[in-house]
């Protein structure tokens, strides 16, 4: 078993962090709900906690959430599926080939973006420096909310089973 190490308040906030406690919270909750199909009747709407994440693509049930829940996993430790890749792959060859038939007919445009000046790369930079914040944040912030909900799923169907108190 390894040993912990206490987290600093700057680790705690840490994106690495944030899905290594998502990650243990799905783990939890998929070594917990030994018989899914049980979260099939569970309505989320009994739940102010698991409502507010219910989206209109959900089933309204406990299990779908599960299932949900499973896959962003999955998508943090494999990556995002294929057919998404696959996907955006076929965009951004049309994009190219769009691309490719502009520039064509706009070479002196691209002979005066290249001469840029150090002011505008500063701005640019400073630009992604915040969008990397920005995402950054929302990022940490959704799966802050996802480990609460798997942890809530978890509490939920040891109540459904009668054993709320074990393991706590």
């Amino acid at each position: 078993m390894m040993m912990q190490l206490p987290e600093s308040y700057t680790q705690k906030n840490s994106l690495f962090n944030a899905m290594n406690r998502f990650i243990g919270a799905v783990n939890n909750m998929d070594q917990t709900v030994m018989l899914p199909s049980m979260l099939r009747d569970v309505p989320l709407e009994e739940d102010r906690e698991m409502s507010s994440m219910k989206s209109d693509e959900d089933e309204g049930d406990m299990y779908s959430y599960y299932q949900l829940l499973k896959s962003i996993r999955c998508d943090i430790e494999w990556g995002v599926r294929c057919a998404a890749a696959d996907e955006r792959r076929k965009e951004s060859m049309t994009i190219s080939r769009k691309n490719s038939s502009m520039s064509t007919s706009s070479t002196s445009s691209a002979a005066s973006t290249a001469s840029m000046s150090s002011e505008e790369d500063e701005e640019e930079d400073e630009d992604l420096r915040k969008q990397f914040q920005y995402h950054l944040t929302g990022l940490q912030g959704v799966l802050s909310k996802l480990t609460l909900q798997a942890n809530f799923l978890t509490k939920r169907y040891k109540q459904e089973l009668g054993i709320g108190g074990w393991g706590q």
